[in-house]
């Protein structure tokens, strides 16, 4: 068993978490309490290091059993907590399961028993339905974004699951929306409740909400008018449907507003490769459904746009949630239609002019993404990309900038500047004693 304070520590130099937030603290205070946790918190508030606090102190190394199990409603929320946990977690085994990744390949992480699964509710029911894995030891259950995974229709799957670990001692649900009835399925028992949605709160004070006003019902040249006059920074902007991604974002391309696209219908490895553009800042702007607006650890969105406005009051705080994220700033803009209002729950909104004055003609990123053909499967790590890009490429090490290793491919940020001399240099150099493919990632 790991005493808090070690956890904080690896906290701190393995995710570079200078203090615990009033979330941690409340989660790290309830952990001596013993019985099942509720916490109410915003998106961005820190809720996978807050009960990584309490998981961790529970597991044992020498187990070799499955001991805790976390269950949350999308791919990316698994993938962005088992890197938590797996950076945190030192002598333990974690493995994620997810719909959209390679079954056999899963299978092949679950026969050595992990110590913690993490994965999305119909991908972990097909594994304990095959046999790949058993949950019955399972004393620690914390089901994250649990409201979601009810919206997403998981309940049944949820059901069967908790029914296949007879001895949890322990639950621990999350959410950024208060859940006015538990399942019963879910069996809390004397149950801690945490709200801490107003203490943390991002759109309280660090975010400023905006009108814009849209001539025309179809709001496409409002929305051009607005992305060249805000301040440069990363831009996320919501539609209701997966169809109007890709018409907002060719609309944009076409004014030479650099957009990708982000919605459930995607790919996996395309959602991937888009988030990764966009968290390295070569992709400035992103067109997303609400997908986007829960369990995703972007830093620094700078602005939020709604660019069809959000049907209810939880949408929008998980929207604007995106941005504002710890203690920085932001900015919410809501596109208004001549048949529309500001909707109710949106209090007060200040007046954006998008006849003001132009910051810029065009919105294109300094960085540029290449894309390998190689990763993890072929040996490749991060060292190995930087040492290729600074002794083929000729690019100074400290410009390289965010790497992200996938299985079979790995994607490095670089500047645009350096990208036409570079390729030709790297097309024609081996990686590790072999050509690799290396091109500039389209999205």
């Amino acid at each position: 068993m790991t005493g808090i304070d070690e956890i904080v520590r690896a906290a701190r130099e393995r995710l570079g978490i200078e203090r615990l937030n009033a979330v941690q603290e409340a989660m790290a205070a309830a952990s001596g309490h013993g019985g099942d946790i509720v916490l109410y918190a915003p998106t961005g508030s820190g809720k996978t290091l807050a009960f990584a606090l309490v998981l961790l102190q529970t597991l044992r190394p020498d187990r070799e059993e499955v001991q805790a199990v976390v269950i949350a409603p999308s791919r990316e929320l698994v993938l962005q907590i088992h890197d938590v946990l797996r950076r945190l977690a030192t002598g333990l085994r974690v493995v994620c399961c997810y719909g959209g990744h390679d079954v056999r390949t899963e299978q092949r992480s679950l026969a050595v028993t992990p110590h913690v699964v993490v994965a999305t509710p119909g991908r972990l029911l097909d594994h304990v339905k095959r046999g790949h894995v058993n949950l019955a030891a399972a004393s620690m259950l914390v089901l994250d974004e649990f409201d979601k995974s009810l919206e997403l229709g998981f309940g049944d799957e949820m059901s069967l699951l908790l029914h296949g670990m007879p001895r949890l001692s322990r639950r621990i649900l999350t959410s950024a929306t208060v859940m006015e009835n538990v399942p019963p399925f879910v069996r809390l028992r004397n149950a801690e409740v945490l709200n801490l949605l107003d203490v943390a709160s991002a759109p309280s004070g660090r975010v400023t909400v905006w009108r814009v006003e849209s001539p025309t019902a179809d709001k496409l040249d409002t929305l051009c008018a607005l992305l060249l006059r805000v301040e440069a920074g990363k831009v996320m902007v919501f539609v209701n449907y997966r169809e109007a991604v890709e018409r907002v974002r060719q609309y944009l391309v076409r004014r030479h507003i650099v957009a990708g696209g982000y919605h459930g219908a995607l790919e996996q490895d395309d959602r991937e490769k888009v988030l990764a553009a966009f968290e390295n800042g070569s992709l400035p702007v992103l067109v997303t459904t609400d997908l986007g607006a829960r369990g995703l650890d972007i830093e620094a969105v700078e602005h939020v746009v709604h660019y069809h406005l959000p049907l209810t009051e939880a949408v929008y705080t998980h929207r604007t949630g995106r941005t504002a994220r710890v203690d920085a700033l932001g900015n919410s803009y809501l596109i208004i239609g001549p048949d529309e209002e500001l909707p109710p729950f949106v209090a007060t909104a200040r007046h954006f002019d998008v006849q003001g004055p132009v910051l810029r003609q065009q919105v294109v990123p300094t960085m540029v993404t290449l894309y390998f053909q190689a990763g993890k499967k072929e040996k490749i790590s991060r060292g190995d990309i930087v040492g290729y890009l600074v002794a083929a490429g000729e690019i100074p090490a400290s410009q390289v900038g965010r790497i992200v290793v996938k299985d079979h491919y790995a994607l490095a940020a670089v500047p645009r500047a350096v990208v036409r001399d570079a390729l030709p240099r790297l097309q024609q150099a081996r990686l590790k004693g072999r050509r690799v493919r290396v091109s500039p990632l389209n999205v």
